[in-house]
Parts: C-alpha cells; sequence; structure tokens
C-alpha cells in the first residue's frame, strides 16, 4: 500500500519559516516526481513547486520563488519543502503528491497538473499569522 505523510506544518510568523516533509512508503522516489499543492479555504488547489527525476529539475509557482525551496533525500524516500520569509498569503494546506515517471524527466514550465500524479498524502496545516 502507497502511502505519502506529510509533517513539518504549523502555526508561524509573517518573515519566518518551516520545513515541509513528504515522505514515501511503499514506493521508491527515485522514479517518481513530487509536487507540493497547496489549498487555503475557499480557494481552489493550487501547484506550488515540483522536483522531478532529473537532477535539477524543478518548477516554482512564480508568488513562492526565491523563497521555497524543493529537495529531495532519495536515501530516505523523502522530499522537503523549506519555505522562508512566509506570509500570511502562504495560509493553506499543504499536500505533497507522486507520481511515476522514470529517470531523467523534467517538469514543464508550468509544472505537472494535480490530474497526473499518481498518489496524495493527506496534507498538513501552514498558518502564517502573528
Amino acid at each position: 500500500q502507497v502511502q505519502l505523510v506529510e509533517s513539518g506544518g504549523g502555526l508561524v510568523q509573517p518573515g519566518g519559516s518551516l520545513r515541509l516533509s513528504c515522505v514515501a512508503f511503499g514506493i521508491t522516489l527515485d522514479w517518481h516526481a513530487i509536487g507540493w499543492f497547496r489549498q487555503a479555504p475557499g480557494k481552489e488547489r493550487e501547484g506550488v513547486s515540483c522536483i522531478s527525476t532529473s537532477e535539477g529539475s524543478t518548477y516554482y509557482e512564480d508568488s513562492v520563488k526565491g523563497r521555497f525551496t524543493i529537495s529531495r533525500d532519495n536515501a530516505k524516500n523523502t522530499v522537503y519543502l523549506q519555505m522562508n520569509s512566509l506570509k500570511p498569503e502562504d495560509t493553506a494546506v499543504y499536500s505533497c503528491a507522486a507520481m511515476d515517471i522514470g529517470l531523467h524527466a523534467t517538469p514543464p514550465p508550468g509544472g505537472y497538473r494535480p490530474d497526473q500524479y499518481d498518489y496524495w498524502g493527506r496534507g498538513t496545516q501552514v498558518t502564517v499569522s502573528s
């Protein structure tokens, strides 16, 4: 059974940082692209970032460029999302998703679509507030 488990969310003041983790069980992430999505109350889900299987191939949504960094540790079967300079508008439930895409893949300019992902985690709440 495949499971993606997110952790690292919480309450942080504006300007603060959090590091989200997405640990995979039942699959080997070496062959998978991983995406981070977020959904705020009353808003549609949006893609935040993704990392594919070709080294250095990442995508960031414009509003998080320069503040968020996605990385992967295949030995730990884990993908991280380091979030710095957080803003109240970053408040949302953050979920990770995995897609079996093979080696040496790169994401398209807008990142992968949600319907392309095979597996989803349940999400972790991030709240940015003073």
